[in-house]
């Protein structure tokens, strides 16, 4: 037979349960501190590795070109001696001339295509030079480069050139350079005549009559042969400027006449003779002799310049032929077919 509880051990269960359960109340508590601290610290570093991870995604920031690089060797200048030319900064012994490549120590010096230059390094290699003396062309008054220069040859030289005397080539026009190897032949009646042309000039009369018969042969194939038998003559510039003060009338704007149609009597020095060259660059032992002309015609006689290349003699020659033939039409003798 069981003995019946007291109230003592009533009250001794109840402050013990009752401590239970605070105890265990107590242990819930720290296991969700404890829980609620983990998921804040898991929340945290899920942030930070983000951070990190997105800091890492980034592109670097640009870096910044620094001013004091070398515009040559491309190496930072230190705090050593430098240079501030061009907008840029330069070693010292890097601001070198682009011609020769020597070092530039003066503070004026020439720019072309952002590179430097000596100015004489500058003007030996873009300021025009003379094609005749080979020196640079000088400037004017106004400081700016003034040059002549053939139309078709294109050689440019000095302005001083066409009044100190400088050879000029009576057929091509080009001017004589002052080389000794290529000096221009001179003629006895004060025209100067440069090698390429006198390859092929005409020097006296004889010489010239295949050409003044292949030029009517030409004419004839169009039907329109001279019938009258009009003298051709080779003559000096004198013969010819005598020729054409005794014409009574005609107009010569040319500013010089290479060949003439004579309609007057008159006595003309033709050249019967090829001259020879000397070792001087002259012709020696021309023979001239005088031809009576006698009007049978409207035209008495064609004179051309002796020593002309054969082309130029080609090209004075068929308009005065030409003139020949209206002539001989105006007068009755010959016709000329209509084109």
């Amino acid at each position: 037979m069981q003995d019946e509880p007291t109230d003592f051990d009533d009250q001794d269960i109840a402050v013990a349960i009752v401590r239970s359960l605070e105890d265990y109340e107590a242990e819930e508590d720290k296991k969700l501190k404890k829980l609620v601290d983990n998921e804040s610290q898991l929340e945290e570093d899920e942030q930070l590795a983000k951070a990190l991870q997105e800091s890492l995604n980034m592109e670097p920031p640009p870096r910044r070109e620094s001013n004091r690089i070398c515009a040559r060797c491309n190496l930072e200048i230190g705090h050593e001696r430098h240079l501030r030319r061009m907008g840029a900064v330069w070693h010292p012994e890097c601001f070198r001339c682009h011609a020769c490549g020597l070092r530039i120590f003066d503070l004026e010096f020439s720019v072309s295509g952002n590179r430097p230059y000596h100015e004489s390094c500058y003007k030996d290699q873009n300021h025009p030079r003379c094609n005749v003396c080979k020196n640079f062309i000088p400037s004017n008054a106004a400081g700016e480069t003034e040059y002549r220069a053939h139309p078709f040859w294109m050689q440019a030289y000095c302005p001083s050139h066409e009044h100190d005397g400088t050879p000029r080539c009576c057929s091509c026009e080009r001017t004589e350079v002052r080389d000794i190897s290529i000096r221009y032949l001179s003629l006895d009646d004060g025209r100067k005549l440069c090698l390429e042309c006198l390859g092929s000039a005409i020097m006296d009369t004889l010489e010239c009559q295949p050409l003044y018969l292949e030029i009517q042969e030409f004419y004839e194939g169009l039907n329109m042969k001279v019938e009258q038998q009009i003298p051709l003559l080779l003559v000096e510039r004198q013969a010819l400027n005598e020729a054409m003060e005794g014409e009574k009338s005609g107009h010569h704007l040319l500013p010089e006449t290479r060949g003439l149609c004579l309609s007057e009597e008159q006595t003309v020095s033709t050249i019967s003779r090829r001259p020879r060259i000397s070792t001087g660059y002259r012709i020696i032992n021309m023979m001239t002799e005088p031809c009576r002309l006698v009007r049978r015609c409207e035209v008495t006689a064609i004179l051309i310049l002796y020593g002309l290349p054969r082309y130029c003699i080609s090209y004075a020659l068929n308009p005065k032929l030409f003139t020949c033939l209206i002539s001989f039409d105006v007068c009755g003798t010959k016709k000329i077919p209509p084109p």
